[in-house]
């Protein structure tokens, strides 16, 4: 009977040191999805703002007064050139060409009759029945009929040219807008723009760029041809452009009030996507990738202090801070400073993961979901 608190004591011990040992033991290490921060070449671009240009735009007047008897187009649509745009009543402009004709008629029949006469008088002359004052009068008068039908011929053909006014085509291939006079008005070179047409393929897309970067683009890319220099746009609403265009112009001169220079490329617009004044953001692409840290854009965290990543180090998640680049690269995210590559990162449970804390790295790819 003395021996039973004894035994009950070192049971109670035992059970205290288990507990004990239960508490010590380390937390169970958290699930994550890793991915390894890998060197690739990449052509980073340099954005700009820039806005679309039509290569010609023309705005549509009328050369002679009249009124306007058809319009000839739909409002929007694509035209070609020499297409019929607006018809204006050619009645008075048939009548001048008539008159014109028959002006020009007259001063040749005087032409004729003057070189007759001349004939005669030189005749009469060689026969001594005539005077030298007599010829020489009728040589002056057939000059002067010659002078009549050059003036008649270039009043018939400005009553042709007036005439062909009547009919306005297009100048030029491209879509025509909207139309500010109706049929029945009077029209005439006061009238300002009937309308106006902008070319479709190709199109301009032109953007500032500073000194700065000019400067910069200059020292690092001396030898580089400008027509090698890939260009793509990016809309408003992130879409990007799915053809390529080309830089084709930079400017002699800077902007004196932005200190920039005027950039210019030339973009294929077969399908007409490109509308010209559009507001557009351009990327431009040198051709000459450079080795970089790349990282899913998923794996970087923002705070405070900057932008982060956690990484795995002997098991536990240690945070790397970093300097992403401007831009990236599709879904992945270029790193100028932090990571040297090689390094694993965390992109799947980072909600859960705590600096310092016991991880279990995964590849990223073989989770079926990220938690």
């Amino acid at each position: 009977m003395v021996r039973c608190p004894r035994i009950l004591l070192i049971l109670a011990v035992a059970g205290l040191s288990g507990a004990a040992h239960a508490q010590t033991e380390p937390a169970p290490a958290l699930p994550v999805g890793t991915v390894t921060a890998q060197k690739k070449p990449i052509d980073r671009p340099l954005d700009f703002v820039g806005r679309v240009e039509a290569v010609s735009r023309v705005e549509v007047r009328a050369r002679v007064t009249g009124f306007l008897d058809a319009v000839l187009f739909k409002e929007g649509d694509p035209v070609q050139a020499g297409a019929p745009l607006y018809s204006i009543e050619p009645d008075l402009f048939e009548a001048a060409v008539q008159e014109a004709e028959g002006a020009l008629q007259r001063s040749q029949a005087a032409q004729t009759l003057a070189a007759i006469q001349l004939q005669r008088a030189q005749e009469l002359v060689d026969r001594s029945a005539g005077t030298v004052v007599a010829r020489d009068q009728a040589r002056a008068a057939l000059d002067q009929s010659k002078g009549a039908v050059t003036g008649d011929e270039a009043s018939l053909r400005t009553a042709q040219i007036n005439l062909g006014y009547t009919k306005i085509t297009s100048p030029i291939a491209g879509r025509i807008g909207r139309t500010s006079v109706t049929k029945g008005n009077v029209v005439g070179p006061d009238s300002g723009v009937l309308t106006t047409i902008v070319s479709q393929d190709p199109m301009y897309v032109t953007f500032p760029v500073s000194q700065r970067e000019f400067l910069r683009a200059q020292e690092s890319k001396a030898n580089l041809d400008r027509s090698r220099i890939a260009v793509r746009i990016r809309f408003p609403d992130g879409s990007v452009y799915g053809e390529v265009g080309r830089v084709d112009f930079v400017n002699i001169s800077v902007d004196r009030t932005t200190d920039t220079v005027l950039v210019r490329a030339s973009m294929p617009n077969p399908a007409g996507t490109l509308r010209d004044g559009q507001l557009v953001q351009v990327a431009l692409q040198t051709g000459t990738p450079e080795e970089k840290v790349v990282v899913p854009q998923a794996a970087l965290i923002a705070d405070q202090g900057g932008v982060y990543v956690f990484v795995v180090e002997d098991g536990r998640a240690v945070v790397r801070r970093v300097k992403p680049a401007s831009g990236g690269s599709g879904t992945d995210a270029v790193i100028e400073e932090g990571l040297s590559g090689g390094e694993l990162v965390i992109v799947d449970g980072l909600q859960r993961v705590r600096p310092g804390v016991l991880v279990r790295a995964t590849p990223a790819t073989t989770l079926s979901s990220r938690t």
